[in-house]
């Protein structure tokens, strides 16, 4: 949700990273704004018009979980957030979260594939340091901005009745509730274990949340999801054949997509998840506002890079931990995966001849297909490029991981606190993300 309001700032000729000044009462009332503004998918391919809203099981579930119309006199004021200017207030509502304008709502993946770079245990374990002591050193004023703002919003509860309030004694933990609804939605779990160090509020039930899930659980989404890369794959290979045999199958592709459909639309039965969804997207969302420039906060760390995943590794290795191994491709796919999985929600590949389109090789979607399963197969370790067994193959033309830049340097620093979270390797992974980030696989 935050890309949306730094594309905004943006829009208005300010940097994107001004978004991540606003005053954090701003940003609150922002989101409730956005709960109701929020009304298109991500682009596909890139550079297109978004024009579908996204699918939640009940459209009805905003204007149910929404504030009812105000009076000109409420007593809750706008967030009167005015782009470019982080510092002003306009005492209006934001103009893109109201009439019919729209903010795009990235699909639970996104949250998913953010988190899995261990991005929001990095910077819990860093505003944790700046608050208890002088180990980071000091802060610039923007830094210190963004310190105060990241834990107003997401390490302390939320405002009483902000559409953001999913933490309450019936789900006390937010990392735990992030975690129930990756593993209802796709049958993933994180690939990196709950912090040793963290509270847990409710105790043991808290730690074994899987046993409240019940049946409700997508178990063979990754199988589904592979299979359908694998068949777009096949079809991106055999495009330009014009002779001898194509074991492409346009109809196949789409009864992939429509299952894929109906797996995820059950879980959104009557409005599920959709409150959860947003609040997760908008939590992982600004850790990777936050990385995608050299935000204040990234220079106050003296973590400078070049790409996220390089300014996640230095800001890392300045707390004791280490990210995903593959970090860089999970930021390029969370993106990528949001926008093919809303539409295969909304039905937008169900026929023969529109699956078709995924792999046309001579257009944007064809190309942008081809990204997403190099990125996927590199991530994951998964082959979904090789031929079904038994077909004697060639060696491969490509290796199985995307090359990866060399490390970034590391800048002079204090030496390290022991860190609050353990770096420790849980034995019970993420069979999505296994091997991308040299996790055992239970």
């Amino acid at each position: 949700m935050f890309l949306s309001l730094a594309k905004l700032f943006e829009d208005a000729g300010g940097l994107r990273d001004h978004a991540l000044l606003v005053h954090p009462i701003q940003l609150s009332r922002w989101l409730d704004e956005a709960w109701a503004g929020a009304a298109l998918i991500p682009e596909l391919p890139i550079g297109t018009a978004s024009i579908n809203a996204p699918f939640l099981g009940d459209a009805g579930i905003i204007g149910a979980l929404d504030l009812p119309q105000q009076l000109p006199s409420a007593l809750l004021a706008p967030s009167g957030i005015d782009p470019p200017d982080a510092g002003s207030y306009s005492g209006q509502v934001e103009p893109s979260t109201g009439g019919g304008v729209g903010l795009l709502w990235h699909h639970l993946i996104y949250a998913y594939l953010i988190e899995s770079t261990g991005a929001f245990e990095v910077f819990a374990e860093v505003v944790r340091r700046l608050v208890a002591g002088e180990t980071l050193g000091t802060l610039s004023l923007d830094g210190a901005r963004w310190l105060r703002t990241t834990e107003e919003l997401f390490f302390r509860d939320p405002p009483l009745f902000s559409i953001a309030g999913i933490v309450s004694e019936a789900r006390p933990l937010s990392r735990v509730t992030r975690r129930n609804a990756y593993w209802r939605m796709f049958g993933f779990d994180l690939p990196h274990p709950l912090p040793s160090a963290s509270p847990v509020p409710g105790g043991e039930r808290q730690r074994d949340w899987k046993a409240q899930v019940g049946l409700g659980v997508n178990a063979d989404f990754r199988a589904k999801w592979a299979e359908l890369l694998r068949q777009v794959w096949h079809g991106l290979e055999n495009f330009s054949n014009t002779s001898g045999s194509n074991p492409t199958d346009p109809s196949y592709i789409a009864f992939l997509c429509e299952s894929l459909k109906d797996m995820q639309n059950n879980r959104r039965r009557g409005g599920l998840l959709a409150r959860e969804e947003f609040v997760h997207v908008t939590v992982l969302s600004w850790f990777h506002l936050t990385l995608q420039t050299d935000s204040p906060i990234v220079r106050d760390l003296k973590a400078e890079a070049t790409s996220p995943a390089d300014r996640l590794a230095l800001i890392a290795q300045r707390v004791g931990l280490t990210p995903a191994a593959r970090s860089r491709e999970l930021f390029e796919l969370a993106e990528k995966m949001s926008s093919v999985l809303r539409s295969i929600e909304l039905g937008l590949f169900d026929d023969p001849t529109a699956a078709a389109t995924l792999f046309n090789a001579t257009t944007t979607l064809g190309n942008e297909m081809r990204d997403l399963i190099n990125l996927w197969q590199s991530a994951t370790g998964e082959r979904v490029k090789d031929r079904p067994s038994g077909a004697v193959a060639p060696p491969d033309a490509q290796p199985l991981r995307l090359p990866s830049p060399a490390p970034a340097m590391s800048p002079a620093m204090p030496p390290a606190m022991p860190p609050a979270m353990s770096p420790s390797v849980s034995p019970a992974v993420s069979p999505a993300m296994a091997g991308a980030n040299g996790h055992p696989v239970r």
